[in-house]
């Protein structure tokens, strides 16, 4: 571990700084995150010194302008963007929803996304055709995972009028990992106009990122999954590019500009034009923290390979077990493991499971069941949970 993670001399001391990993074997980090006690205590600490110098005051209106660019700041680091190109949400549905409904949709416009998105965003898109109608074209990713041309499967569904492609960048339910820049690369061939919305709920925070180069138009993300920061704060990339063609449809103080009577005369000028008005600020200071803590034990590219390392290795030891079949035929590229257990009820295994202190869970499209490492995963964890799993249908 230490050759992974030169300024972590002890892992075992690293993780008790994560109070949800005391009493469990923790795999479900692809639906939230445990904290760390430090997020923990930064938020608690922010409210007390908001209701210390008064809620509703100068200080505090100065106070909350810093945390929120502190966030930003932290958030764009992870992400290798601008502060000004992020907005401050409070998840990924959120972001997605900014990025679907501020097109300026037409009846006939289409948007292709793929057979492996949060049901989510599929009910926002389907509300979308209904009310404007566009045409939604699906491509099928589910039929890719162990083969053939990922690229292909998407373009050969783009039309000269589609507007937008809605993709994830690690699949949810496979942990398949999509070549964003290659995606991008294509819609552009397309048509100029086509722009990519990305649901990133798995990726930031596993994966390193650099958005800049990508091109990419649109990145919704969460930071109470990966990053392990508090529930109800989240983030939307936006591309400077096509910041003028997306167009805010909840609007609030925040994102606008105002005269000296106080009237609205415009938007933000950058990615805050998104963001409608009041939010629980200590928990940007609980989401800060936790990036902070990830940044201080290694770079984004140690941590992601020391995910990929472990994944590897909890596909290897399920794929040894006769009775279990993982969705992916070679080691995942994520920290995301699907799989298939013969003569056993998917839902019986994981509600078992976590009584025994295992935490994993069921998904229902494709039928599987979903355990999820971090780069903070012990191997011995593994290890019981894979024997825990051998042992369920002999019961």
């Amino acid at each position: 571990m230490n050759s992974v993670f030169p300024k972590l001399t002890s892992l075992a001391q690293f993780r008790q700084q994560f109070p949800a990993l005391a009493s469990k074997a923790y795999f479900n980090y692809g639906g939230q995150g445990p904290m760390p006690q430090v997020a923990l205590s930064a938020i608690l600490q922010a409210y007390q010194s908001i209701q210390n110098a008064g809620p509703f005051s100068e200080e505090v209106n100065v106070w909350i302008g810093q945390k929120s660019q502190e966030t930003r700041e932290a958030i764009a680091k992870e992400l290798n963007v601008s502060p000004a190109t992020i907005t401050l949400t409070e998840d990924v549905t959120v972001g997605c929803n900014i990025g679907l409904w501020g097109i300026d949709w037409q009846s006939g416009d289409r948007l292709l996304l793929s057979d492996c998105e949060h049901p989510g965003v599929v009910a926002t898109i389907q509300e979308i055709q209904r009310r404007f109608g566009i045409e939604v074209d699906y491509c099928n990713l589910l039929e890719t995972l162990n083969g053939g041309d990922l690229l292909e499967a998407i373009a050969k569904h783009l039309k000269p009028n589609t507007k937008l492609v809605v993709l994830s960048h690690v699949v949810w339910n496979t942990g398949q990992v999509l070549p964003l820049t290659e995606i991008v690369q294509a819609c552009r061939q397309n048509s100029p106009e086509t722009k990519v919305l990305i649901d990133a709920a798995q990726s930031v925070g596993m994966l390193p990122l650099n958005l800049a180069e990508t091109n990419v138009d649109f990145y919704a993300f969460t930071g109470h999954k990966w990053l392990c920061g508090p529930e109800g704060v989240g983030g939307f990339y936006v591309n400077p590019e096509s910041l003028e063609s997306l167009h805010p449809t909840f609007i609030g103080w925040r994102g606008i500009t105002t005269n000296k009577t106080g009237e609205p005369t415009g938007w933000q000028s950058d990615a805050r034009r998104f963001e409608v008005a009041t939010s629980a600020y200590p928990l940007y200071c609980g989401l800060t923290a936790a990036i902070n803590t990830h940044q201080s034990i290694a770079s984004p590219q140690e941590r992601y390979q020391q995910i990929c390392n472990l994944s590897k290795y909890l596909w290897q030891k399920l794929s040894e077990l006769p009775q279990v079949n993982c969705l992916l035929n070679s080691p995942p590229e994520s920290g995301l493991v699907s799989f298939q257990v013969t003569g056993v009820s998917h839902r019986e295994l994981v509600q078992t499971l976590e009584k025994q202190g295992f935490m994993i869970r069921t998904l229902r499209y494709p039928d599987c069941v979903r355990a999820c490492v971090h780069y903070f995963t012990l191997p011995s964890e593994i290890d019981q949970l894979v024997e825990e799993i051998g042992k369920f249908n002999r019961r």
